[in-house]
């Protein structure tokens, strides 16, 4: 039966106030809009007629598409668009281009694009994908689109939004989609709601003739030790602070700018200060990096969100909220945390650089303060006692003598599995040309349109591919760690007569070099074989491999090295090398010396299956620095799920990296940051649980690699 044709508007005369909330019909619009029919609908299958595709859709979405009861309200949320790089302006715009309204408009199935109005639209992800498996590398954006504000810009688009369903990952709708704020400004808002509730309950209590009093303000103020100012113990800082405790915040390196003198005089002079170095000082281990602030524990939590808008209120860049691999770098690091601590000082902490803690003050179980002495006095005659409530323990990695310190107190520490091996270094324009290929004119120094390359590669090595003992397991995950584009290579010892290295670059990222980690994953097992036992086998083992480092270097820090090829081939073929960003120099050697047989054949075969994987890797420009072992922390300080608390001694409340919590910059600072508010809720001074701040926190037992 042949449809009657319906009369139509004319385009001119769609008026805008259809745009509301549409009691009426929804408008015809004329036929460059409409789309064809598309044949007869079949009854929906229900219940066990459904395929089990389709049941595991449905319990993959928290509601099915026709649960969305009104399409024109709330935020949908686009992902998977991809603009060519030659429609998109750059890795540096982070607004909507004309080609990003180009793919809108085909999710959408609206046929104009340029109609769309860009201002309805906002960008939460902008990434870069140059996979090989691509036709051409793009942009890929998650843009989030208001329904209300563009149809009220665009009413035309009334048709279009109405078809629009729900599809996992790729189309979302969110009715009340969260706005997470920086850490401060929720912690100020609870504050408000939480005094404006108990005043509206005084009030009610004082009419019915009730003598109840407020006790949120006038509970005793705890004082709160935070050891180290890292990530973990800014963050936990901050939140105690923010809730009333009286914080003192204890550092043993020095603040910033001290501190780049410091390195500064380690590069030059070859003058190494034991507390204030690439690994102690303000910011942690993090400050002289990449300043990387991607992570796996959810990049759009609302703690992960809390952490890096508190990093745009201190002066971060705000691209680090939408970049799909942000990076702050060193240079922007130390403003960043120079107003970190300004504003700490602004709400009381009393913060002490250069000031070791010696040791814990311990009375019936009971943590009630720390013995603290200057950094540059290493008699401990002269130390001072401050007493405390609590003691929150965010030292890093690094920080082996406090872990020796703990056992004196029998604190339990228990070996945590790391991962060691070599530094990789490369011709930056070597793995751009790998990576973008002829796009790789494109870079010019970190200020051309794309990124500057970088690379992520792993391979589990089987025990029958090495030469390994039977005792010493059969398999090993092998894969790159901290790639540092555009970067150079940094040291990290913290004794003279240890050598062990890292990687560092700045917000550019336009260094000459590309350098990373590759590294294989270590345990008990190998602890075992050097004859390393017991809670600090860990360390021990890390030991024993910086020793050697240093020892093949010759001494004054000098870094041993070796050629990817001859590394492979297990000889030098000679003592000149390819040129390194390392500034304290470089010395040939055979670095297959440095580690027991089965972690060195895991390198080599992991290097040929990364070489399958980038081709070029495996390149006589391509040199291995030894040794890198502090990949993470070798011990973990077991505590409560649910209080942060020591299981072994009350009081004391290990956080962060070095307690074996997080690994990364992001990840130390949202464990510091719960860690503050189960501190907080356990002298009463949180209005709520922690869960309604923040949402739950990832696990205690996560660690991020």
């Amino acid at each position: 039966m042949a449809l009657a044709p319906s009369k139509l508007l004319p385009f001119p005369l769609v008026h805008r106030s259809l745009s509301r909330s549409f009691p009426h019909p929804r408008p015809r619009l004329p036929s460059p809009f409409r789309q064809p029919l598309r044949g007869v609908l079949c009854a929906k299958r229900t219940g066990k007629q459904r395929y089990p595709s389709e049941k595991k859709k449905l319990r993959q979405q928290k509601r099915a598409p026709g649960d969305v009861k009104n399409k024109f309200e709330g935020t949908w949320r686009l992902s998977r668009l991809a603009v060519p790089v030659a429609d998109d302006p750059g890795e540096d715009f982070l607004g909507v281009s004309d080609g990003l309204l180009r793919e809108i408009a085909e999710v959408l199935e609206f046929p104009v694009a340029s109609m769309l109005p860009a201002e309805a639209f906002c960008v939460v992800r902008k990434s870069f994908d140059a996979r090989k498996m691509l036709k051409e590398p793009k942009f890929v954006y998650t843009v989030d689109m208001d329904a209300n504000k563009l149809l009220h810009l665009e009413p035309r688009t009334w048709d279009f939004i109405s078809r629009l369903e729900p599809k996992v990952g790729v189309v979302e709708h969110m009715l009340n989609k969260k706005d997470t704020g920086d850490l401060i400004s929720m912690l100020h808002d609870r504050k408000k709601t939480h005094e404006a509730t108990l005043s509206r309950e005084n009030d009610n209590d004082h009419n019915a003739g009730s003598k109840r009093h407020c006790t949120y303000n006038s509970v005793k103020v705890p004082k709160i030790a935070v050891v180290g100012s890292g990530p973990s113990g800014l963050f936990a800082s901050l939140v105690l602070a923010e809730l009333g405790a009286d914080v003192t915040l204890i550092e043993r390196g020095q603040p910033v700018e001290q501190r780049g003198r410091d390195i500064g005089a380690l590069i030059v002079r070859r003058i190494l200060q034991l507390d204030s170095n690439f690994c102690f000082g303000e910011g942690g281990a993090g400050t002289w990096s990449d300043g990387k602030l991607v992570t796996r524990i959810g990049r759009n939590s609302e703690s992960v969100l809390a952490v890096m808008k508190t990093l745009v209120h201190f002066g971060a860049p705000k691209s680090i909220l939408v970049n799909g691999k942000p990076h702050l770098g060193t240079d922007r690091l130390v403003p960043l945390l120079r107003n970190f601590r300004q504003y700490l000082q602004q709400l009381g902490v009393n913060i002490m650089f250069g000031s070791r803690m010696d040791n814990l003050l311990v009375e019936n179980g009971q943590v009630v303060g720390v013995k603290v002495s200057q950094s540059s006095d290493k008699s401990l005659f002269d130390s001072e006692k401050l007493t405390s409530d609590a003691v929150v323990l965010a030292v890093g990695h690094s920080a082996r003598d406090v872990y020796q310190m703990l056992l004196s107190h029998n604190v339990e520490l228990v070996p945590k599995d790391f991962a060691v091996g070599l530094r990789v270094e490369h011709p930056q324009e070597l793995i751009n040309s790998i990576q973008y290929s002829k796009l790789a004119s494109e870079v010019r120094g970190g200020r051309g349109k794309v990124p500057v390359a970088d690379y992520k590669v792993a391979k589990h090595i089987r025990g029958e591919d090495v030469d390994s003992p039977p005792s010493l397991g059969t398999n090993h995950a092998c894969y790159s760690f901290c790639m540092c584009p555009g970067g150079q290579v940094v040291l990290t010892s913290t004794d003279p007569s240890e050598l062990c290295i890292n990687g560092m670059s700045f917000s550019r990222r336009s260094s000459k070099w590309a350098n990373a980690a590759l590294v294989v994953t270590v345990s008990g097992i190998e602890f075992n074989s050097l004859n390393c036992s017991g809670p600090m086998a860990g360390v021990y083992f890390q030991r024993d491999l910086e020793k050697k480092a240093a020892i093949m270097g010759g001494g004054n820090f000098v870094v041993p090295v070796q050629t990817v090829t001859d590394f492979l081939e297990n000889k030098l073929s000679g003592t000149s090398v390819p040129p390194s960003s390392y500034r304290l120099g470089v010395k040939a050697a055979n670095l297959h010396n440095l580690f027991p047989t089965h972690i060195t054949e895991a390198l080599k075969h992991s290097i040929v299956a990364f070489d399958q994987e980038l081709p070029g890797f495996i390149s006589k420009d391509a040199l291995l620095h030894g040794v890198e072992t502090r990949t993470s922390s070798p011990v973990q300080i077991p505590r409560s799920s649910d209080t942060y608390e020591s299981v072994s001694l009350r009081g004391l409340y290990p956080i962060g990296e070095g307690a074996g919590y997080a690994g990364g910059i992001v990840s130390a600072a949202v464990d510091g940051m719960y860690a503050g508010l189960a501190v907080a809720k356990n002298f009463d001074l949180l209005p709520d649980d922690i869960e309604a701040t923040l949402g739950r926190a990832y696990g205690t037992g996560y660690v991020n690699y």
